[in-house]
């Protein structure tokens, strides 16, 4: 691999405090060292910025970008597209956790593979007390890519890109929740989604309450009108799917049972050994930096 490689690592924030100190040392405690790493804030009101110009304080690696205003994530992420100074670009959230070898391992793929301009990996589920819980990904490298699709095995957060592609496909602001499906569904439409889904699980992510109704039905439907546009056809069949969908999410929703029959449905196949290397990552990072 190319030793004079660097990579941008973007996370945008907003109202994070809880999580962010966490999710920051995991980037600290990547066995690649060569980044740079954007926090960029999104109008807090709560500790998330003070947290996040402590680290910029101690680690010239660390910079930290603030305006005060909301303008929610798209906006952000393209925010970070222009800000890197380098030819890859990383995402994560501000709450998740990533395996120390994620960098390494995303950034010898996409070396290796130059047709390629992106790389995601799997997912492990962890719950507000960094216990984890389940996982989900593909079995084996998946780059089935060719045609706009319902949906993408793509975890966003996940996603290490050439900054070149990033360049040539910015998120639409216009989509505040479903902003990588637009993404995905647009540049797959030009031919441009050049990615590679990695079977390794590098990213830990925090699922725990992070489903509600309301919001998890609008983004169905605002799913399916980018499906719509890019697959330039009206679905009969998914449009009916669409409507089933929405039924069985309300009425999950008023049995009280929505969040825990999503993580079973999330995570099947569950080995008792997968999930005790991936805690024993986890508590080492937690012990090591005293969370």
């Amino acid at each position: 691999m190319n030793i004079s490689v660097y990579i941008t690592i973007g996370i945008p924030f907003y109202n994070a405090e809880n999580y962010l100190a966490l999710a920051i040392e995991s980037v600290i405690s990547q066995s690649f060292k060569d980044w740079e790493l954007i926090l960029v804030d999104d109008g807090s009101t709560d500790k998330s910025l003070e947290i996040a110009k402590s680290f910029e304080s101690t680690d010239k690696r660390i910079r930290v970008i603030s305006d005060g205003l909301n303008k929610k994530l798209p906006y952000r992420l393209n925010q970070i597209i222009d800000e890197s100074d380098y030819d890859y670009i990383a995402r994560m959230d501000a709450d998740d956790i990533i395996h120390p070898d994620r960098l390494r391992i995303q950034l010898e793929f996409l070396e290796k593979n130059p047709s390629y301009d992106l790389v995601s990996s799997g997912i492990v589920s962890i719950d507000n007390s960094n216990q984890v819980y389940g996982y989900r990904g593909v079995k084996d490298i998946y780059t089935d890519f060719d045609a706009v699709k319902r949906s993408y095995p793509i975890a966003h957060a996940s996603v290490l890109s050439r900054r070149s592609w990033n360049n040539r496909n910015k998120y639409n602001i216009d989509y505040p929740r479903s902003q990588d499906y637009e993404l995905w569904s647009r540049s797959a439409s030009k031919n441009d989604l050049k990615i590679a889904v990695l079977p390794d699980l590098l990213y830990y992510y925090r699922e725990e309450g992070n489903l509600f109704a309301d919001k998890l039905v609008k983004s169905y439907h605002t799913g399916f009108e980018i499906y719509t546009k890019y697959k330039k056809s009206f679905s009969t069949s998914q449009f009916i799917k669409l409507k089933s969908k929405t039924l069985i999410i309300i009425t999950m929703d008023k049995l009280g049972v929505l969040q825990k029959i999503a993580s079973r449905r999330n995570n099947k196949d569950v080995s008792t050994t997968v999930i005790s290397y991936h805690q024993s990552i986890i508590d080492k990072i937690v012990t090591i930096n005293n969370y």
